[in-house]
């Protein structure tokens, strides 16, 4: 690992002074990455009695790029007011070194949250602490992607209801501390946003769109901004094959609903002050997007989950339950349980090349990931396109794989779909932004097996590790249900009617096969066709988060602070 010392040396540092931090003197660097401060060496003497220059326990360093903001200490915005002693020293210093600045930056806590804190430098001269303040602004100011300007859209009914209040208490003091002018939106009724964006919105005002709410917020983002990019562009969303235009903006999620696995997903916390940061810094994690056809018609869009059988079930059922609130689901998913429906179809897909990997080769899509940063060029897929041509002319397939069977659910994960309830999620090893999803097959079974691979999503076992249970990387699928076709007497024996649970599960008293069929859940919504195509669309839209980072990159800054000043460092 490279250390800070090696790169100051590298990159020079900008500006260095002896300066006072709560009543200690340090001696403060900066370089165009890093900013850091340790204390003096007749301080850690006389407070410790160690003069080993190894000691590290007073050194701190922080990125560049994770400093929130910079801006001169008012009066009343001191530090050290924890005691009478304290506030006396603050007095005494105050008088001593009346001038200061203050940088507020992220600190890292818990299971991926962060934290903004504060450190106030103190000066006898004015002159010195704004040309701190500069130094630091202009190396702000050099770093891509951070917003300026955002256009904000809050759900008020979404969750609890506590979006609005989450946003003003939480999430805006931060925006006005990072200097981020936003215009609000409290949307008035269902797909209020999507329309706003599709429509009206000015967005080249803006360097960003943030949801305040769930997923269902977050669809309604997406949706809108993607159909006016294509808009925008002259692309035909109707047409299946068509290559659709990446959005420009990046989106925001401030996590304020009942499900926020889109947020839990792309930053390892549903907490709006972590997801406000990121925002704040500019982060960028690029993110693929499934489009869904019915024919030649455009449906819907979805980032997460394509569930037909279990999954589409348990959403069809839940809605007719909405008075319950988040209790719904539950309720709803041991009722499609004890029913145990299975339906037949035909699968096909397109599977992805060897280079990208196998759902089950435990390596996990999280912060840097190597995997989606290989993002195909035109030219591969045109190569791509010509090689499936080439195929499809010697054996008709077109690389096709076709798989025909009865189905307890088909799932399609373009994320690891994991939540507080299942922190592996439905597929562990899927990635974000790699032009894949991976297609789940869970086939007819018996209940008890079907609980067991249920119970797996819960824990750290393989839940694909079933002989009913398939897992394929696909770039491309289409499915086709077979309600429509005659079926034997013997086929109709098996059907989900003959289960016991009849009483509980009357829609399906009556089932036959010219309506035996599931429903597709997109996302937290139902499809109105079961027969679709979907074709992932690599890195579409990108995110302000940074993907869910490693316990080493938690830590931030590990490097020894205390190697980067020169012997006698430049003292004001």
């Amino acid at each position: 690992m490279t250390r800070l010392s090696d790169t100051m040396e590298k990159q020079g540092r900008l500006l260095s002074s002896r300066l006072f931090v709560k009543h200690r003197q340090v001696e403060v660097a900066l370089s165009r990455s890093v900013l850091a401060w340790k204390e003096t060496e007749r301080n850690r003497k006389r407070s410790s009695g160690i003069t080993n220059s190894a000691d590290t326990a007073h050194s701190n360093a922080v990125q560049v790029c994770e400093i929130v903001s910079v801006c001169k200490t008012k009066d009343d915005d001191q530090d050290d007011t924890e005691t009478r002693r304290s506030q006396k020293k603050a007095k005494q210093q105050a008088h001593l070194y009346p001038h200061a600045f203050t940088v507020s930056y992220i600190r890292r806590t818990r299971q991926h949250q962060w934290r903004c804190s504060d450190v106030t430098f103190h000066s006898v001269n004015q002159g010195l602490c704004e040309q701190w303040i500069q130094a630091i602004n202009e190396q702000l100011s050099l770093l891509p992607n951070r917003p300026k300007s955002l256009l904000v859209y809050i759900n008020p009914y979404g969750g609890k209801r506590r979006g609005k209040r989450i946003y003003e208490q939480k999430v805006a003091p931060l925006f006005r501390r990072a200097c981020i002018s936003a215009d609000v939106i409290v949307t008035e009724r269902a797909n209020h946003a999507r329309d706003h964006l599709k429509t009206e919105a000015n967005l080249d005002k803006y360097d960003g769109v943030v949801c305040v709410g769930g997923d269902g917020m977050f669809s309604e983002i997406l949706h809108g901004l993607v159909t006016r990019t294509q808009t925008d562009n002259g692309v035909d969303q109707n047409q299946p094959d068509a290559e659709l235009v990446p959005c420009s903006l990046h989106i925001g999620i401030i996590p304020a609903g009942s499900t926020d696995c889109i947020c839990f997903a792309t930053v390892g916390t549903n907490d709006p002050v972590t997801s406000a940061l990121h925002i704040i810094v500019g982060d960028s994690q690029p993110m693929d997007v499934c489009s869904i056809h019915h024919n030649d018609t455009f449906i819907r869009y979805s980032v997460s989950l394509l569930g037909y059988g279990f999954y589409g079930d348990v959403l069809t059922d839940s809605e007719r339950k909405r008075w319950l609130g988040p209790a719904r689901y539950d309720l709803s998913g041991v009722k499609t349980f004890l029913s145990h429906n299975f339906y037949e179809g035909t699968i096909s897909f397109l599977p992805a090349e060897n280079n990208m990997g196998d759902p089950r080769d435990k390596l996990q899509c999280r912060s840097g990931c190597r995997v989606c940063q290989h993002k195909p060029s035109s030219k591969d897929t045109q190569w791509e396109m010509s090689e499936e041509k080439e195929k499809s002319d010697k054996d008709g397939s077109g690389g096709w794989s076709v798989i025909r069977g009865k189905f307890i659910a088909i799932n399609a994960a373009n994320m690891s779909c994991a939540c507080p309830r299942s922190p592996k999620g439905l597929s562990p090893s899927a990635h974000l932004a790699d032009g894949t999803t991976d297609l789940i097959l869970v086939r007819k079974c018996s209940r008890l097996d079907f609980l067991r691979h249920l119970l797996r999503h819960t824990n750290k076992d393989d839940q694909f590790d079933h002989s009913f249970v398939e897992v394929h990387r696909v770039r491309k699928f289409r499915f086709q249900p077979m309600y429509q076709e005659l079926v034997s007497l013997e086929d109709l024996s098996e059907t989900p009617k003959k289960t016991g649970f009849s009483p509980i599960c009357s829609t399906q008293t009556t089932l036959n096969y010219s309506t035996s069929h599931s429903s597709w859940n997109c996302d937290g919504e139902i499809l109105p066709h079961a027969a679709i195509r979907v074709s992932v669309q690599c890195q579409l839209i990108r995110l302000f988060a940074r993907g869910i980072e490693e316990q080493q990159q938690q830590q931030g800054v590990s490097e020894d602070p205390c190697t980067l000043w020169a012997p006698e460092p430049d003292s004001h």
